[in-house]
């Protein structure tokens, strides 16, 4: 049976998690997991799927990024996924871990596509620190402690925190946190 899994980092992302699901559904996947978190947190579904997975079952993704978000966790997914008597296809790199190349291209474009992301990531640093070196990096903008003065005044004419955090753009939890600072 072919199981599908798709996954976007954010609610934002509809169209590429649209894309994806056709893309699976093109191929015949006859049962679909999906959701809409960051790799960096839980990802319910992806655990659902993988313990769904059955002897001669195959898991289906578009995109290795779309399951994996390091070789470590590739690799402790792609063990789940043989520990079923299961394989693992990606689409984009017309990848199956049911042949020993497939097996072995797998680990190699693993380990390449983490060199990639640290690399990325050693460059955004880099490119930070010049830029605080030259004063010109100010850093993210300022969030809910820019709004407390508003927070409070909105909470005292009797907002619920909710209407606040909606009308001021800011997470409920913010509009807590910043009434709990105004009372100390």
């Amino acid at each position: 049976m072919l199981i599908g899994y798709a996954r976007t980092s954010t609610v934002e992302q509809e169209s590429g998690l649209e894309a994806q699901r056709r893309d699976l559904a093109a191929i015949g996947v006859e049962k679909l997991f999906n959701e809409q978190t960051s790799s960096i947190g839980a990802r319910p579904q992806l655990d659902v799927a993988l313990d769904y997975l059955r002897d001669g079952d195959v898991l289906v993704v578009t995109k290795i990024d779309r399951l994996a978000r390091s070789v470590a966790d590739l690799c402790r997914i792609t063990a789940a996924i043989e520990r079923k008597g299961a394989s693992l296809r990606i689409l984009d790199m017309k990848l199956d871990t049911a042949t020993p190349t497939g097996r072995l291209m797998l680990n190699v474009i693993g380990s390449v596509a983490q060199f990639e992301r640290e690399i990325m990531l050693e460059r955004q640093r880099e490119g930070i620190a010049k830029a605080k070196g030259e004063g010109k990096y100010k850093g993210r903008a300022p969030t809910a402690r820019a709004k407390s003065a508003e927070i409070v005044r909105l909470a005292a004419a009797g907002a619920t925190r909710e209407a606040i955090a909606a009308q001021l753009g800011v997470g409920v939890a913010s509009v807590y946190r910043a009434l709990a600072a105004a009372r100390r």
